[in-house]
C-alpha cells in the first residue's frame, strides 16, 4: 500500500478516535516485510502536531508468527507498562475494522535514540551512559511485577523447552556446530529447573529496543517475544555480548556492570537477583541469537532474498561460538 493511501486511511481512522484531530502528515514507513510494517506520522491538532507510531499486519496477515505475541497483545502489554509507569509509549488507539488498515495499533511517538553506536559513543548521551545499567533493572523488575491477572493470553516458556527447540534448529541445518553442541550440552548439564517464580517476560530487552535520551532510557520497544517464563531470562538476555557493541568490558549493554543492572532491579522489586540463573540464560540467549544468525545464512543462501543484510548478520554466528566459548570457560581462580 502507498504511502499517500496509508495517509488517507489514518486521516479518517484519527478523525474517528481523536477529538479535533483534522488529518494526518509526513506519513512515511520507517521498516517491515509484507506481514509486520511500522509507520511514522503527525496528526495535525489545534493544540499541536501529535507525533504517532503506527504498527500494523496488513489484511490478511493477522495471524502472529512463531514465537510473537501477536499485535493485539502488544497493544495491551504496552498500556499495561505505561499505567503502571514503566517507560512505554501511550496506545492512542487499537485498529478495528472501520479503520482498514489490517490488524495493530496507533502509539504516541516517543523521542530519542535506539541505535547503539550513537548510545554508546556519542557525547549526548554521556550523562545517561552511567545510569543506563541500573536503570535497566528498575525497568524490568517493574516489567516482571505487572499483575497476571490482567495479561493477555501468552505462550508459556521454560529452559528445558527451549533447549529442545534450540537442538531441533540446530539439527535442521544438517552440517556440525560443535561449539553450539557444546553449549546446549552446558545448559541441560546446569538447568537449574523450573522458576519459582514466573512472571512476564519481555524477552527482547536489550539495545534496538530501548529509545534512550540524554536522561536515560525513555520507552522500551517491541514487545513481540513476550511470553510468561523466568524473569531471569530478561536479566541473562540483556547481558549477551552481541548488544554491547565493543563494550565487552561492560556486560550490561556495553554500558554497565552486572552488579549495576542487579541492584536496580533489587531496589525496585524486592527480589534478590538470583546470578547463577541469569548466567544460565546469558548461555541460552547467546546460543539462541548464534542460531538466529546461521538461520539468516541458510536464508541468505537457499531463499529467494538474497539481501546483504542477511548475509551480514549470518557471518555472526562465528561471534557467537567465540562468546559461548569464553561463557562455559573454566573460571580460574
Amino acid at each position: 500500500m502507498s504511502s499517500a493511501s496509508v495517509a488517507e486511511l489514518l486521516s479518517r481512522s484519527v478523525a474517528a478516535w481523536c477529538p479535533g484531530a483534522t488529518g494526518v502528515t509526513d506519513a512515511k514507513r520507517l521498516s517491515g516485510g509484507a506481514s509486520q510494517e511500522t509507520w511514522s506520522f503527525d496528526i495535525t491538532h489545534p493544540d499541536g502536531v501529535i507525533g504517532a507510531i503506527l504498527r500494523r499486519a496488513p489484511p490478511g496477515y493477522g495471524a502472529a508468527p512463531g514465537r510473537a505475541a501477536g499485535l493485539d497483545a502488544e497493544a495491551v502489554l504496552m498500556q499495561l507498562a505505561y499505567d503502571a509507569g514503566v517507560p512505554s509509549p501511550r496506545v492512542l488507539h487499537v485498529l478495528n475494522a472501520a479503520d482498514e488498515l489490517g490488524t495493530g495499533f496507533i502509539m504516541q511517538r516517543v523521542a530519542g535514540e535506539t541505535i547503539p553506536r550513537k548510545i554508546l559513543r556519542d557525547n549526548e548521551f554521556a550523562t545517561a551512559r552511567p545510569k543506563l545499567a541500573r536503570q535497566c533493572g528498575e525497568i524490568l523488575a517493574g516489567i516482571h511485577g505487572l499483575p497476571a491477572s490482567a495479561l493477555p493470553q501468552l505462550r508459556r516458556m521454560d529452559a528445558a523447552t527451549e533447549v529442545a527447540e534450540l537442538q531441533q534448529e540446530i539439527d535442521n541445518f544438517g552440517w556440525p556446530r560443535p561449539v553450539f553442541e557444546l553449549a546446549l550440552r552446558w545448559l541441560r548439564d546446569n538447568d537449574p529447573g523450573p522458576s519459582a517464580r514466573v512472571s512476564l517476560v519481555h524477552g527482547d530487552f536489550r539495545h534496538g529496543n530501548l529509545m534512550i535520551g540524554n536522561d536515560g532510557v525513555r520507552a522500551v520497544l517491541d514487545w513481540e517475544l513476550a511470553h510468561l517464563g523466568d524473569p531471569m531470562e530478561d536479566l541473562g538476555w540483556i547481558c549477551v555480548n552481541s548488544w554491547r557493541f565493543g563494550g565487552i568490558d561492560k556486560p550490561v549493554g556495553g554500558f554497565g556492570a552486572y552488579e549495576e543492572l542487579f541492584a536496580g532491579y533489587e531496589a525496585a522489586s524486592g527480589i534478590k537477583v538470583d546470578a547463577a540463573r541469569v548466567k544460565f540464560w546469558e548461555v541460552m540467549g547467546t546460543l539462541r541469537w548464534g542460531v538466529m544468525c546461521v538461520g539468516m545464512m541458510q536464508r541468505f543462501r537457499t531463499g529467494p532474498d538474497h539481501s546483504m543484510e542477511r548475509a551480514m548478520i549470518g557471518r555472526r554466528s562465528s561471534e557467537t561460538e567465540i562468546d559461548l566459548l569464553r561463557l562455559l570457560a573454566p573460571r580460574r581462580s
